[in-house]
């Protein structure tokens, strides 16, 4: 999809620029009869203004009534933005990042929150954005959503809500909506070229795209860090709930701390009613928390250019989340980048921090101040396959697949379809640790292929079509493809990262604001096996069921002389709310129509891969901490 930009800023006069001690360079290439009032260094835009000295005020946007109060609501956003191009009246372009866990979870790895002066100007704002990109010539805006912190309105976990109120806020920024400032007076962002990038992880970086999939004027490029495309995703697994009552959950504990006392009982009971914890099903209430084929923000809609980043190890926001959005926004010819990497739900600030800090700029340098640095001609996709090992690639997924077929010896082989059938007895209280090991055999079923016979690049999304026979009036199946055979591996536990006691900055820096931050590392042990994918399904109403079930896609290297299991559960306690909970409930796999779509090119040894209890498979006491994650306890937040 070609995108029309936004128009570069003209700027003043040379003798104006001077003035405020800046340098002009010349336009970039097609820009005739324009100039940018940034100086380059090594490729990107220098630090050459005073972060001490910047401008740092608060303005409430007007966005329309959506708590139905019969009162517009007023979305807080606090700027910082260069104080020496206000003065000589160069327009700045914005990097944004709009939040709900403000002054509710805070941000970061160190849970910073919003703080303020005496006199209500915004002092602390959380991660580095600010301190990094505006002394290169950016504004940074940190965005309340509305219903949290310093907003009036209501949360309402992804809706138009959520999404309506940090749209209002660009298109302020834009010329297109009106603010007010603390004292009730209109303001205007004339300071702005109107050109906004929206960063983020998690609900900050959903938020990204649910904006981004409103097609709104002005909104130039997003990066969305561990984010969220559907919220039916997150929340649901096939007609499986992650968790009861989640959006009226989630709304609730963001809304704490706000300063604006607004009553959302009737959002948060009509959320209750509508959620569909009954059926699990996909209607009308996820269709408009769905970003990529919802009726109001749609993949569809996206003119700004995305540059995609995930851990491929996230079983928070699932990778399904990133994938399904990936391939969309390529059929819609958007311009894109992506990282995944082997972490889990972690920012690639605390993890790959001088490499991120590096490409981030550029990115941001290229597509809000037009430089013409390159990026957009670099490979599109890094991948780290192994620890600390990476590749580029112009295309994601790696190309290749194999489909295998069960056999009732336990073998997984290609091939035609076997015969016969193989049976399992539900139980609601079997650990996933359990199910993988020996042991297990009558509680769950076990395919194996044999040793492979090369490194083997496992990449995308795995599948399992399944025909299944149960009497159960409500049941479910999952499976898992895993990768057994000891290997060095980033480890599940505490999403495959560990914070260090030593700091590195990124920016500049104020006495109630810095610029510097733990670093991460990645935590890397030796396990005996790794799950590369899990999907689950609802099964409804008694009798034979043909399901496919989709896993959420990895790309990995599966070490030679591993091999591939396939396994087949139907309580799965450790990941989502259980529909059936009886432990005598009995599933039967026709193995005569049933097969494992596996992303990759699977080459085997003829060595017999498996028996129901072959001697290859670990015992569950050979689980060192950290192959599998444990089942986490309470409420998880996309945080």
């Amino acid at each position: 999809m070609s995108r029309a930009p936004h128009p570069l800023p003209t700027v003043l006069t040379a003798a104006a620029l001077a003035l405020a001690g800046l340098s002009v360079v010349g336009p970039p290439a097609g820009a005739a009869g324009t100039e940018r009032p940034y100086r380059l260094e090594n490729g990107r835009s220098a630090p050459i203004h005073s972060y001490r000295d910047a401008i740092r005020e608060t303005v409430w946007v007007t966005a329309p009534d959506f708590d139905g109060d019969g009162e517009p609501d007023r979305v807080a956003a606090d700027i910082v933005r260069p104080v020496e191009l206000d003065r000589a009246g160069v327009d700045v372009p914005v990097v944004m990042d709009a939040s709900p866990y403000y002054l509710s979870l805070g941000r970061g790895n160190e849970g910073e929150f919003k703080s303020y002066a005496e006199d209500g100007t915004p002092e602390q704002l959380p991660l580095f954005y600010d301190n990094y990109f505006v002394p290169r010539g950016y504004a940074f805006v940190a965005v309340d959503t509305a219903g949290t912190a310093r907003s009036t309105g209501c949360v309402d976990q992804g809706g138009v809500s959520d999404v309506g109120s940090v749209k209002a806020v660009v298109e302020w920024l834009n010329g297109n909506a009106e603010a007010v400032d603390a004292e009730g007076r209109p303001v205007t962002a004339d300071w702005t070229d109107g050109r906004t990038g929206m960063i983020g992880k998690s609900y900050d970086g959903t938020l990204a795209n649910g904006v981004a999939a409103t097609g709104v004027e002005g909104l130039e490029t997003i990066v969305p860090i561990s984010a969220i495309s559907s919220w039916y995703d997150y929340d649901r697994s096939q007609g499986l709930p992650f968790s009861w009552d989640y959006p009226t959950g989630l709304s609730r504990r963001v809304a704490e701390n706000r300063t604006e006392p607004v009553d959302c009982t009737a959002t948060l009971q009509r959320m209750a009613a509508e959620d569909g914890d009954e059926t699990g099903a996909y209607d009308e209430f996820w269709a408009e928390r769905d970003h990529r084929q919802g009726p109001v923000t749609n993949v569809g809609n996206v003119e700004a250019s995305v540059f995609v980043y995930h851990g491929l190890q996230d079983t928070n926001v699932k990778t399904r989340n990133f994938s399904r959005w990936w391939a969309q926004l390529g059929d819609q010819g958007v311009t894109r980048k992506m990282w995944l990497t082997r972490v889990g739900h972690v920012d690639p600030f605390d993890t790959d921090r001088e490499r991120w800090v590096r490409t981030l700029h550029r990115w941001f340098d290229s597509e809000l101040m037009g430089i013409d640095n390159g990026i957009l001609d670099e490979p599109t996709v890094d991948v780290e396959v192994r620890p600390d090992e990476w590749v580029t690639q112009s295309r994601w997924p790696a190309r290749g697949r194999t489909v295998l077929t069960p056999r009732v010896d336990g073998r997984m082989v290609e091939g035609p379809h076997g015969r016969g059938s193989a049976s399992w007895t539900n139980d609601p209280n079997q650990s996933e640790n359990t199910a993988l090991t020996a042991g297990a055999e009558a509680r769950r079923l076990l395919y194996a292929t044999g040793p492979l016979r090369r490194d083997t690049r496992i990449s995308g999304t795995a599948s399992a079509t399944l025909r299944l026979t149960t009497e159960v009036p409500t049941g479910q199946v999952g499976v898992m493809l895993v990768d057994y055979g000891l290997g060095k591996r980033v480890l599940a536990s505490g999403d495959g990262a560990v914070t260090t006691q030593q700091e590195s900055c990124h920016g500049s820096s104020t006495s109630y604001d810095d610029a510097c931050y733990y670093t991460v590392r990645r935590n890397i042990g030796t396990t005996p096996l790794q799950v590369l994918g899990r999907g689950w399904a609802r099964l409804d109403g008694a009798g034979t069921h043909d399901v496919k079930v989709t896993m959420d896609p990895d790309d990995t290297i599966v070490e030679r002389g591993h091999r591939l299991g396939l396994v087949i559960v139907a309580a799965a306690p450790s990941r989502l709310r259980n529909v059936d909970t009886s432990p005598t409930s009995r599933y039967t796999l026709d193995l005569g129509a049933s097969s494992f779509s596996v992303p990759g090119e699977v080459r085997t040894s003829r060595r017999t891969a498996a028996a129901r209890a072959p001697s290859w498979l670990p015992a569950r006491g050979d689980l060192v901490r950290g192959t599998v994650e444990p089942p986490v306890k309470g409420f998880v937040f996309p945080y």
